[in-house]
């Protein structure tokens, strides 16, 4: 191939790739939503803008983000809402039009929070829909808490899930009673790490596609129609190495402990394979097929491949569902009425 005036060349393609690329915004709501936009920071993650909510001031003063708004103060006085999610509510409605200000001019807003309590219940749903009123694609990444945190919390949860499947296009749910299935020697402290970890990558899955040159690039577009009305989504992890790691990653991430869905029945699909420098793109699409397959006839399927420099010999696959009709049947979860959402 002819390169004619390589940096002219490459000056004008990264114009252009910085008109497709998408303003991204991670807002993290209440104590763990904050938390993993912190973790966001220490990761370095590029190509997005972050920012924390909360009602208690004193946690957001430690928050590690520049983009801080205290919402609630004649609600709460800025001390946190005492796990009373109506609070949590009226604090993001008491300051509204602050958060739509922050909200307004992206194109995609991701809002994380732990469900359960009160800030990240009460006002997650209210920013998301905020999002919406403004014109973004709002996706949800929450958490749902440990059994072992006792019936109101989880009782919590499930009424802030409702109000998320009604308020944002997709609402990625990642239950940490999960966790414990994928690491169960795991420390309590360790295992909220491992939650925020697992939020992180949620969502890194979906802006690496966007933000960085890949194999094969998603643009906007592929994402909001996987996202867009999508309902409740989950997501599964694999990664392998050595001899068939293509078909090991994507088994791995198809029987993740996460993926906590009947895949068959799921409408749409987002999939992000990460390889070393010696992924080959027949491993790419061996992944891509295999997880279509699995999905329903008519599903949506997206899906991008990009190199990592920092993998040796290994393959990743993250995928992400939304659109089917129910959660596996968890006695857990189906106690908590999730089995209708």
């Amino acid at each position: 191939m002819i390169m004619k005036n390589a940096r002219s060349e490459s000056t004008e393609s990264e114009e252009l790739s910085n008109d497709i690329v998408p303003d991204i915004l991670v807002i993290g709501c209440g104590g763990a939503g904050c938390n993993t936009v912190s973790h966001m920071v220490e990761e370095e993650i590029e190509g997005v803008d972050l920012a924390a909510v909360n009602t208690d001031a004193q946690d957001l003063l430690y928050t590690g983000v520049d983009e801080k708004i205290i919402i609630g103060k004649e609600i709460t006085g800025g001390l946190g809402t005492g796990s009373d999610y109506s609070k949590g509510e009226k604090a993001a409605l008491e300051n509204r039009e602050s958060l739509r200000e922050a909200l307004s001019g992206y194109e995609l807003v991701f809002v994380t929070c732990g469900l359960g309590g009160g800030t990240g219940t009460g006002a997650g749903h209210v920013i998301a829909d905020l999002a919406r009123g403004v014109g973004a694609l709002a996706v949800g990444v929450v958490t749902l808490p440990f059994e072992s945190e006792g019936k109101r919390r989880n009782e919590n949860a499930v009424e802030g899930l409702f109000n998320f499947k009604s308020s944002a296009d997709t609402t990625i749910v990642i239950p940490d009673d999960r966790l414990l299935d994928i690491a169960p020697d795991l420390s309590l402290e360790e295992a909220f790490r491992l939650a925020d970890s697992v939020l992180v990558e949620t969502i890194t899955g979906v802006t690496e596609l966007l933000s960085e040159t890949g194999l094969i690039n998603l643009d906007f577009g592929d994402v909001r129609a996987t996202f867009k009305d999508g309902g409740m989504g989950v997501v599964g992890f694999g990664e392998a190495k050595g001899d068939s790691r293509a078909n090991f990653a994507v088994r791995d991430a198809l029987q993740n402990p996460l993926l906590d869905i009947n895949i068959e029945h799921a409408k749409r699909a987002l999939i992000n394979i990460t390889g070393s420098s010696d992924m080959t793109l027949d491993e790419a699409e061996e992944i891509a097929g295999i997880i279509s397959d699995k999905l329903d006839p008519d599903a949506r399927i997206a899906w991008g491949a990009r190199v990592s420099e920092d993998l040796d010999n290994t393959v990743m696959a993250t995928l992400i569902v939304s659109g089917a009709e129910k959660l596996k049947g968890r006695d857990d979860m189906m106690d908590l009425g999730l089995d209708s959402l």
